[in-house]
């Protein structure tokens, strides 16, 4: 599938960056913004399929979605960072891709959401309910959130989520759970950036267990999931350092 990029900047440093589900490559802007503005960066962002102007599809497998991503970047970019399911797709495609370093902000690693005995089969048998519920608690927390961000920020996310199909949400988040992300070696230096959200896409019990099998584990403490829009600036800084 052809995936939408849209490519900003002319700094000898090129980086992509890769969205989270039921955003878009637009919703980087406040990154974007800061990357370019420092003369150093060429920054490309991208839309995975089913977000933004890329096109819907039949399966939202994140293997397919990775697929798109190593198609639609070159390889050996400065950096690629991928934030929440961004960071899911990434993972799996950054054997192909190859960059200098790979960033993961929160990303979608292993879910906490239950797997395993009669807990999973409840969970799973109805998951439209199941998550339905927990979406609510997180819907009234986002929005406490997305009323700090500035106008232009709440207007990219309202168009990404016009333009999201939302049918892949569940069976997004079940391949997440089920399929977690091994604890083994990177393929390329990696860094995962954890915020105060992290133990619900990186349980604690498995961060140890990355740095030791060769990750960097940062963490930005005081901001939630979404860091690059509730703190851009700490989150710019702190990519600065890491690309």
């Amino acid at each position: 599938m052809h995936l939408n990029t849209t490519t900003t900047g002319g700094g000898e440093r090129h980086v992509a960056l890769v969205h989270g589900l039921g955003a878009d490559g637009a919703t980087w802007r406040p990154i974007v913004d800061r990357l370019v503005a420092t003369g150093s960066y060429t920054v490309t962002t991208v839309d995975l399929r089913g977000h933004g102007e890329s096109d819907r599809a039949s399966s939202y497998r994140i293997d397919d979605f990775a697929d798109d991503l190593a198609e639609a970047l070159p390889q050996g970019l400065d950096g690629v960072v991928g934030h929440s399911l961004g960071g899911s797709v990434l993972v799996r495609a950054v054997d192909r891709l190859q960059p200098r370093t790979a960033v993961y902000l929160d990303p979608g690693f292993s879910l906490a959401l239950p797997t395993r005995g009669l807990a999973g089969r409840l969970f799973w048998a109805v998951p439209t309910v199941t998550m339905g519920v927990a979406a609510l608690a997180q819907a009234r927390k986002g929005a406490k959130l997305r009323a700090g961000y500035d106008d232009a920020t709440r207007a990219s996310l309202d168009d990404a989520r016009a333009r999201f199909d939302s049918s892949m949400a569940t069976g997004v988040f079940r391949d997440v759970a089920f399929h977690p992300v091994a604890t083994t070696a990177p393929s390329v230096p990696s860094v995962v950036v954890l915020s105060d959200d992290s133990p619900a896409v990186v349980p604690e019990r498995l961060v140890s267990d990355y740095q030791r099998a060769g990750w960097q584990i940062r963490r930005l403490p005081g901001v939630h999931h979404d860091m690059q829009l509730e703190a851009p600036d700490r989150t710019f800084a702190l990519l600065s350092e890491l690309l």
